[in-house]
């Protein structure tokens, strides 16, 4: 069977599309990344220590509520979400930042832990 030319413009397009959703979602989980590097370092912690799955959940459970462990709680069907949400807040807070920036990190995570992580924002202890 022979390609014709609108299939193989159709694979060209779909193949470009999925390179560009793809770069972009690397350039966002690396900027992600180095956002929360920078979290970690301010809040005294190892900057790595966001690149380990469960570690980096404890140091950010850490930084938030006073009490890694906490992060267990994770582990519970559907109190799950209600727990993330406060992690948020609560992250929001340990960095002088009210509730409306909590509820940001929740909706648009990227975007403010980039304005938490590399804007002047400094870590004064969970609230």
């Amino acid at each position: 069977m022979e390609y014709d030319s609108l299939d193989m413009m159709t694979n060209a397009i779909s193949t470009g599309v999925v390179a560009v959703y793809s770069i972009i979602c690397l350039v966002i989980g690396v900027l992600t990344l180095v956002a929360m590097w920078k979290i970690f370092v301010k809040a005294g912690k190892p900057g790595w220590g966001c690149l380990i799955p469960f570690y980096s959940q404890y140091c950010l459970f850490d930084i938030a509520w006073g009490n890694g462990w906490l992060f267990l709680l994770t582990f519970v069907p559907c109190a799950n979400f209600v727990v993330m949400i406060i992690l948020f807040i609560k992250l929001a807070k340990a960095f002088g930042k009210g509730t409306g920036f909590g509820i940001g990190l929740v909706f648009l995570n990227t975007i403010f832990v980039l304005i938490l992580g590399l804007g002047d924002a400094e870590y004064i202890g969970p609230q």
